[in-house]
């Protein structure tokens, strides 16, 4: 089975349990977003969102899972897009410390190499006619790729507000490194939601990662090797593991000795509760912030993987 195919399966086996109107309801504005079975009025939701970002992506995260079939699926289609844009408003970063490199002519490309030109031009003077450009080089700068591993805690309960922040996080992930990036869920197992070199649509993998449910003890040694697994794939200059979680290991494993074989680690830990991810960040060198909410993750984002 490709992996594609079997990440896919595994999202499937890991379905997360539905979740009931009468347990939505406890959400502030659930009345006015769902006002009947069946029924998603996405005007409200445009309000709450507006209101408090937080909190409609908390609800509607926790819609994805509604008992309501027909909610869950209005819900599944409208967070696809509502994520993917939230990740779109924060601005992604220029990469890595720009190179002088040899390169085929393009107009902006550079300076013409005139010694690795020579041949072409002389073979065009002799023969009369135009150079032809595919042949001549030029000499710029080129920035190095990047390629991200996002690794998202599930362990426990999973729903609202943490399952928003990790859709969130797979859409800012997807943005910033369309072509070269991974998003793993892990708990005491790992499940590889989009894999590093299988194209995956963005609002795909936000729906497969909100079917998630909470499961399990957590093992981040084993999340951040399944990462450098993920990016041993990709050819990039540059590979970042971005691990979202509180990195609180449960079972036995070595997380410090599994992050020293990583290229670079950063960290997204909750606001409130990030001491074992200030621990961890101390103690591999890797740079870490803090979240309150989805909302907050695109700038999070943008700030450890700045320069």
């Amino acid at each position: 089975m490709k992996e594609g195919a079997a990440a896919d399966q595994a999202v499937q086996q890991a379905q997360r349990r539905t979740v009931s109107r009468h347990e939505l309801g406890a959400h502030q504005r659930f009345e006015e977003i769902s006002p009947e079975v069946g029924q998603l009025d996405e005007e409200a939701f445009d309000d709450a969102l507006g209101a408090d970002p937080d909190a409609a992506l908390s609800l509607l995260a926790d819609l994805t899972g509604a008992t309501d079939e027909k909610l869950k699926a209005l819900a599944r289609k409208l967070a696809g897009r509502v994520m993917v844009e939230l990740a779109r408003r924060g601005r992604p970063a220029r990469r890595g410390i720009g190179r002088l490199a040899r390169q085929r002519y393009r107009p902006d490309g550079g300076d013409l190499d005139l010694d690795a030109s020579l041949d072409p031009v002389a073979l065009a003077r002799a023969t009369r006619s135009a150079v032809d450009p595919d042949e001549l080089v030029v000499a710029g700068w080129v920035r190095p790729a990047t390629a991200l591993a996002l690794v998202v805690d599930r362990s426990g309960s999973m729903g609202g507000k943490p399952l928003a922040t990790a859709a969130v996080a797979a859409s800012a992930v997807a943005w910033r490194a369309p072509a070269d990036h991974s998003v793993v869920a892990f708990s005491n197992e790992a499940i590889v939601v989009k894999s590093q070199d299988v194209p995956k649509a963005a609002e795909r993998v936000v729906t497969d990662l909100l079917a998630l449910r909470g499961f399990g003890t957590t093992d981040v040694a084993l999340a951040l090797r399944q990462a450098g697994t993920q990016l041993a794939r990709s050819g990039a200059a540059r590979k970042v593991t971005v691990l979202l979680s509180d990195c609180r290991s449960t079972v036995p494993g070595d997380a410090v000795l599994a992050a020293q074989a990583l290229e670079e680690l950063v960290i997204i830990a909750p606001a409130g509760d990030a001491e074992q991810a200030e621990w961890l960040a101390n103690a591999t060198g890797a740079r870490w912030t803090t979240v309150a909410g989805p909302g907050q993750v695109p700038e999070a984002l943008a700030r450890v993987l700045a320069d």
